[in-house]
């Protein structure tokens, strides 16, 4: 929980924040691709009374291609913005706003939601991945792989 009482009424002030998320017992699709931390940093700026909060999360993944299944680490960047507040002026807008708990933000519980809401369903090794011959498993990213009806087929 991140302390910002000292802002809280201190327009022009920042508090900056720095700390690591364990992901690495997340299961995503049969893998756990987060083996490193996941490195949060960030700070909360009030700005006229309106505390925002900004975060950016990130990692290396240790993954598959979803086509090819060659192996990959793939830097993983996520930012994060919202509004604190200590109470919803507007019960019907609360999409854009996170309440404060007596003056404490929970960023670790923001910065892991973030991260893991911003997870790609299909990771590729590139873009235009051929993937695997059906017929034979070979790699079609190297090359036509000489099966009369797959070889030079691309998957998706």
């Amino acid at each position: 929980m991140l302390d910002v009482r000292s802002i809280l009424y201190a327009p022009g002030k920042k508090l900056d924040f720095q700390f690591d998320l364990d992901l690495s017992d997340l299961d995503f699709a049969g893998e756990r691709p987060i083996q490193q931390p996941v490195s949060v940093t960030g700070s909360v700026r009030n700005g006229a009374d309106v505390l925002t909060l900004n975060l950016t999360a990130s990692t290396v993944l240790h993954t598959h291609c979803d086509r090819c299944g060659k192996e990959l680490n793939l830097e993983k960047t996520t930012p994060y913005t919202c509004v604190l507040a200590q109470e919803l002026q507007d019960e019907d807008n609360d999409e854009d706003f996170i309440l404060l708990q007596n003056g404490f933000a929970d960023v670790e519980t923001l910065a892991r939601d973030a991260f893991i809401l911003s997870m790609d369903t299909k990771i590729l090794c590139q873009e235009d991945c051929k993937g695997l011959c059906p017929r034979c498993g070979a790699d079609l990213n190297l090359g036509p792989c000489g099966c009369p009806d797959f070889g030079s087929s691309i998957n998706s």
